[in-house]
């Protein structure tokens, strides 16, 4: 510690014991100006010292900025150049962040590294909108965090996550989302457009949306998104549903199909009878079994908007294209494919050999694994 460092401890100490706002003031700026100045070269005792002794200040001020908009302003010009700081106390930041002050606590909360993601999901649940939309406007937001803020259902909050392509959001915190979006036009274009928008929520999404949302969904789109979003659009105009953006339980379906299996039971007429009947769930256990896959990876491919996935275990299964077809169109709820599409799939179908379709179905089970 520098010979000036030791002189203002000896004035930290003092203006405690003193106890004048205006002293404790003056020397909480000394402090953290003195901190700045050399921000990178402390070591860990160092900054520990710099910790007790400004938290020891700023819990002085605190008491004060009830009352006193000069002290409110101190602690926000603190929390604003402390926030940037990697080094910066972390005691004193986490005092910042808790404050119920916004102007104070929304510099750290927005950008201060020192909070963890523990320190942002006690934040997040106990604190009030403007905290959580500070939080929520962080550069890099883990899944754990970004539940605790969706679950306080603040569509502004929603809105700012949607927003930050550093927010990573799990699949139930997506669902909020999505859910609120059905009375949000922003909020929806926001999360329709996001690369991680898991493709059933995305469909969900379309099938609530005015033909206004859908058309400014596709003019934001990026490329690799804009097919998907052109075909579920196409698919909910014509009422055709995918089968599969409902929620599935399999279980039932594998055992029944072991069951078959067990008995010699299973074979391309039963996979026809379940397709031609659209029980989904019984269609992608018995190709899976009759392909030597799994439904980990039939599933997928039953999602697709594409035809052409499907026609790999299907070929693979040495399927005719009658039950191929079948298979293809119990993809949706309702309805068929159109000619064109039943054509080209029934091209690439014929293209295809087996021994290809076995070797490309060997290595998406790998990738599965």
């Amino acid at each position: 510690m520098t010979r000036d460092g030791l002189s203002i401890i000896d004035e930290v100490e003092s203006a405690l014991r003193i106890g004048s706002p205006e002293k404790g003031l003056a020397t909480a700026r000394r402090v953290t100006e003195l901190f700045l100045s050399s921000a990178g070269n402390f070591d860990d005792e160092q900054i520990a010292l710099f910790d007790d002794v400004l938290e020891r200040l700023i819990g002085t001020i605190e008491l004060r900025a009830i009352a006193d908009v000069a002290a409110r302003v101190a602690l926000a010009e603190i929390s604003a150049q402390l926030a940037p700081i990697a080094q910066a106390p972390p005691s004193v930041i986490r005092r910042l962040a808790n404050n119920d002050e916004i102007r104070i606590a929304g510099p750290v909360l927005q950008e201060s590294a020192r909070l963890d993601d523990g320190e942002l999901v006690k934040i997040a649940s106990a604190k009030g909108e403007p905290h959580l939309l500070a939080v929520a406007g962080r550069w890099w937001l883990k899944e754990i965090v970004t539940d605790a803020l969706l679950a306080r259902r603040y569509p502004s909050v929603s809105r700012r996550l949607a927003a930050n392509p550093g927010a990573r959001v799990s699949g139930k915190g997506f669902a909020i989302i999505v859910g609120q979006a059905e009375s949000d036009p922003e909020l929806a274009v926001s999360v329709g457009v996001r690369v991680d928008l898991p493709s059933e929520l995305r469909r969900q999404l379309l099938r609530s949306a005015t033909d206004a949302v859908r058309t400014r969904l596709l003019s934001r789109a990026p490329p690799h998104l804009f097919e998907e979003i052109q075909s579920a659009i196409a698919a909910v105009a014509i009422g055709a549903e995918r089968e599969m953006s409902a929620v599935r339980d399999f279980e039932g379906a594998k055992r029944a199909i072991a069951g078959l299996k067990a008995t010699g039971q299973l074979d391309e007429a039963t996979l026809l009878g379940f397709a031609r009947q659209r029980r989904y769930e019984e269609t992608v256990a018995a190709l899976a079994a009759l392909s030597g896959s799994t439904v980990e990876v039939i599933r997928p491919l039953m999602q697709s908007l594409r035809e052409d996935g499907l026609l790999v275990p299907c070929k693979a299964a040495q399927l005719s294209w009658e039950t191929t077809k079948a298979l293809l169109e119990c993809r949706f709820a309702t309805g068929a494919m159109k000619p064109a599409d039943i054509a080209r799939a029934q091209g690439h179908f014929a293209r295809m050999t087996a021994e290809n379709a076995k070797r490309t179905l060997r290595f998406w089970q790998v990738r599965a694994l």
